[in-house]
């Protein structure tokens, strides 16, 4: 089964397809799909439901999912990390913590209330559209709007069957994943010794985990973390590349270089250009 990463706090795409290919994923992050147009099944934790336009599905980190098209379908996915969730104010982290992390979920189109799917599909529209522009405070425009998404889908869910949420306990590793992202300035403290320390198990352990978890070596997943939140410094900030050297704890320029270009193909500046171009 294929596992996959989230390497930045979101992603936004848009699929247009005549046929999926039917292969079981399993994904370390939250994953939404707003269907715009067409036909066809959902398959989730051996589950197969019909989806059609307008209908929103909610795949939790370590569900097991595919689709199968029947028709022409317009897919607009929503991927976000445990750790975007908790870059929001106090209020909102701990309504949508409980709602995420504590609802035993049910399969099927989260979208209860009649009057949000023409609003979401409107923000969905709307963010399609702002993906393509270049304006100032694009990415200000696109979390605000993201983030109002997962606010009427938080409320869905709380409306789909409130005695179904109950406390329980966080997947362990989204609960590492997390600490990966919020240490990821720290390279000390994303040695295997000292994450081992930190979850009280062994080195080992901890290691062979994480790999059977997200698919890669804790080397690996942060590694490819880190050069992703490189590219967004180079997209959309003015860093200079020995401030972004200094920020990661690269050695030195060079060191920055040839990592990222084994990763992405260019080297940084290359890439800046791209973008500021």
């Amino acid at each position: 089964m294929e596992i996959r990463n989230l390497y930045q706090p979101f992603e936004l795409q848009f699929l247009e397809v005549s046929e999926y290919e039917v292969k079981e994923r399993r994904n370390t992050f939250f994953e939404m799909v707003f269907v715009l147009e067409g036909k066809g099944i959902q398959m989730i934790n051996d589950h197969r439901l019909p989806y059609a336009s307008d209908k929103l599905f909610l795949i939790f980190p370590q569900d097991k999912h595919s689709f199968e098209v029947a028709e022409r379908t317009e897919f607009f996915f929503i991927r976000f990390q445990d750790s975007y969730l908790k870059t929001q104010s106090s209020d909102w982290i701990r309504k949508l913590e409980f709602i995420f992390h504590n609802h035993n979920h049910l399969p099927g189109c989260i979208l209860k209330t009649i009057t949000d799917k023409p609003l979401l599909r409107a923000m969905v529209e709307a963010l399609i559209r702002e993906e393509k522009t270049n304006f100032p405070q694009q990415q200000e425009v696109i979390k605000q709007i993201l983030n109002t998404i997962i606010t009427i889908a938080a409320r869905n869910i709380s409306l789909i069957a409130p005695l179904a949420i109950a406390p329980s306990n966080a997947e362990p590793s989204l609960d590492l994943l997390h600490y990966v992202h919020q240490n990821i300035y720290n390279p000390e403290a994303l040695k295997a010794a000292k994450m081992a320390k930190e979850f009280n198990v062994s080195p080992t352990y901890i290691s062979e985990y994480f790999k059977t978890k997200t698919g890669q070596s804790i080397q690996q997943y942060t590694m490819a973390y880190k050069i992703k939140l490189i590219e967004t410094r180079l997209k959309f900030t003015n860093m200079q590349i020995n401030e972004i050297v200094y920020e990661f704890g690269f050695s030195d320029a060079s060191h920055l270089n040839r990592l990222f270009k084994k990763y992405t193909g260019v080297n940084p500046s290359d890439y800046k250009k791209q973008f500021k171009s």
